[in-house]
């Protein structure tokens, strides 16, 4: 099973319905293999791909074993929850407030019930079989959910001269679906506004925006991340730093990318893996945040943030 829920089955990445026959299992590997080979004009991660959902499908056996679910239980983890990051020192943790990838949670588990059916009993949420049946837009809620809790668990490795807010709600009309900041981080390199996502695939920059097949048309992530970060700034009358998207580390050509300024922020595209170093490094050519400065923002978040 993948590791992301967005992640293609091998059904999908063969181009067939799981009903396929096994006559037609077969032509469509051909054809995949045909297509994505490098000496035909594809690419190696594409054919890589394919080599692997035939793996999968191949044989009888192996077909039944994943249609079953066992090899997916048996690949993957739950989803039910984050893994936990170990802490390699013994400082004190950074403060943090809130739950972070709770809204998302709960909506998944509100909308891949109703996606079942009236009267259907669903056990566990959270079996690999179910959550690769499901359409994309539910998978990816439970993406970005877990995106959330591992972005969390980097975050909270920074130590206790930084405050962390998760899940805040924004008053951004054109703020996005959920309405919300995923993270917003104050510490000495200064205020941060974040959003953890995972599109599942690869993302690249273009005219200081996101772009990539895995999103959808006209998803503008970094103005939506803008317009949000500015609500709360102005409800607590302070000004954000930069605003960040975390991207999984497979999801971009670039550990730390610098897009300039956007509405008065500094823009950054950021692997997960790399978050910790950007906040506790700062941006380049920034002086640091005194203590009198840190003690009256956390101040006035404290006093106007709020939880979705």
């Amino acid at each position: 099973m993948p590791r992301s829920p967005l992640t293609p089955n091998p059904y999908e990445v063969l181009g067939v319905a799981p009903t396929a026959s096994a006559e037609d299992l077969r032509r469509a590997y051909r054809q995949r293999a045909r297509e994505t080979h490098p000496d035909t004009g594809g690419d190696a991660t594409g054919f890589h791909a394919v080599q692997h959902a035939w793996e999968i499908l191949g044989t009888p056996e192996g077909r039944a074993a994943y249609d079953r679910g066992s090899m997916a239980e048996a690949s993957h983890p739950t989803w039910a929850t984050a893994p936990p990051r170990r802490r390699q020192d013994t400082r004190p943790a950074a403060r943090s407030y809130g739950h972070p990838g709770g809204w998302r949670r709960e909506k998944y588990l509100k909308l891949i019930r109703e996606w079942a059916g009236r009267g259907a009993l669903v056990t566990d949420p959270y079996d690999p079989a179910l959550v690769r049946s499901a359409p994309r837009d539910i998978r990816h809620l439970l993406a970005d959910a877990l995106a959330e809790e591992a972005t969390a668990s980097q975050l909270s490795t920074l130590g206790i001269g930084y405050t962390l807010w998760h899940d805040v709600a924004t008053e951004a009309a054109d703020g996005g679906p959920e309405n919300k900041l995923d993270h917003v981080v104050l510490g000495p390199t200064g205020l941060f506004a974040i959003l953890s996502e995972d599109w599942g695939g690869h993302v690249k920059v273009r005219r200081g925006e996101l772009i990539g097949d895995v999103l959808a048309p006209g998803e503008r992530p970094f103005q939506g991340l803008a317009l949000r970060a500015r609500s709360v700034a102005r409800a607590a009358r302070v000004k954000f730093t930069a605003i960040a998207i975390v991207v999984p580390d497979d999801a971009s050509d670039e550990g730390i990318m610098f897009l300039g300024r956007m509405r008065g922020m500094h823009a950054v595209l950021v692997q997960r893996s790399r978050l910790p170093g950007l906040l506790r490094n700062g941006l380049p050519d920034l002086p640091p945040i005194g203590g009198t400065e840190l003690f009256e923002v956390r101040t006035r978040l404290q006093g106007a943030v709020r939880f979705v």
